[in-house]
């Protein structure tokens, strides 16, 4: 009965994590909130652990919706035909959608765009083998900093979709983010490993949108940004914590990371259809509303 329960309370954890993961509104500041409210049994460590490793079920949903984007070979025989009848066309090795190297096409506009990824990745990793992830979450990591980080994005998205209102993004695909722009991007996404409440997303997103990209592109490189960048997390975490686990230890993180999957799937589909016809102020008042709330609830009312 008690694994039960805990499994029921891991499933809401992952509900939370599918939703505020990709919406840009602080997976952070929802953790923290929820984990005040519904207390899993369990040991801090293991915790720890859950809170990040939740994080692979999100990662899965990405890889799943976005696998044309980020498979880099051909994806069918038919494709590796018509990869080589446009390289006879093309000429030129630069001007080549496809490289064939022997049994094997590759897809080049992909491997830019790993590339691309791997730039915008480069200042996290600084970042983290300096060891100023663990001195920030020192600093930071409580609920008055987190409902700051929470308000100043609320506002900044606001202020920024209120400044793009009337333009035209210059870059409308993700391909056509330069690597000029990717190191940019990855400084944004500093903002979010420094201050907790900042949101990942929310900081990538804020980022391309001020240097021309559009919401679509922006969003669909923040999420697939994203896959290096948890993927790096979780299995620090896992390597900490290693994998002798309890059963019930098994039962909350599977649990956890499959309704995290669930909802992620929903959850990108809805946004990616909301930006064609929306902007992104609406989150940013839910941001500025949600870090009032922390505000008031550790100040005045605990």
């Amino acid at each position: 009965m008690l694994t039960m329960i805990e499994v029921l309370k891991a499933i809401l954890f992952g509900v939370v994590e599918g939703i505020t993961e990709w919406l840009p509104i602080s997976s952070t500041g929802h953790m923290i909130l929820l984990d005040k409210f519904v207390k899993l049994k369990v040991s801090s460590e293991f915790l720890d652990l859950f809170l990040v490793v939740i994080q692979l079920g999100a990662i899965l949903a990405v890889v799943v919706l976005f696998w044309n984007l980020i498979w880099p070979f051909a994806r069918s025989s038919s494709e590796a035909v018509v990869a080589a009848g446009q390289n006879e066309k093309s000429g030129s090795l630069a001007k080549r959608e496809y490289w064939v190297l022997g049994p094997v096409t590759v897809r080049m506009p992909v491997i830019i765009n790993w590339c691309k990824i791997v730039v915008s990745c480069l200042p996290a990793i600084v970042f983290v083998v300096l060891g100023l992830d663990e001195t920030c979450d020192r600093l930071f990591y409580n609920p008055v900093c987190v409902a700051v980080a929470l308000i100043v994005f609320g506002v900044a998205f606001i202020l920024v979709e209120n400044h793009n209102a009337a333009k035209q993004a210059p870059v409308e695909q993700m391909r056509d983010i330069t690597f000029q722009m990717e190191i940019l991007i990855g400084l944004f996404q500093l903002l979010a490993a420094a201050f907790p409440g900042t949101s990942r997303s929310g900081a990538t997103i804020i980022g391309a949108l001020l240097i021309g990209v559009s919401r679509k592109a922006a969003s669909e490189f923040t999420f697939i940004l994203a896959i290096p960048v948890m993927l790096g997390a979780s299995l620090l975490k896992l390597m900490d914590f290693g994998l002798h686990l309890t059963g019930t230890e098994w039962a909350v993180l599977l649990s956890g990371m499959v309704s995290a999957f669930l909802v992620s799937v929903v959850v990108i589909k809805f946004l990616l259809g909301y930006i064609r016809k929306h902007d992104f102020k609406v989150f940013g008042w839910y941001r500025i509303g949600l870090g009032v709330v922390v505000l008031l609830y550790f100040f005045l009312l605990k």
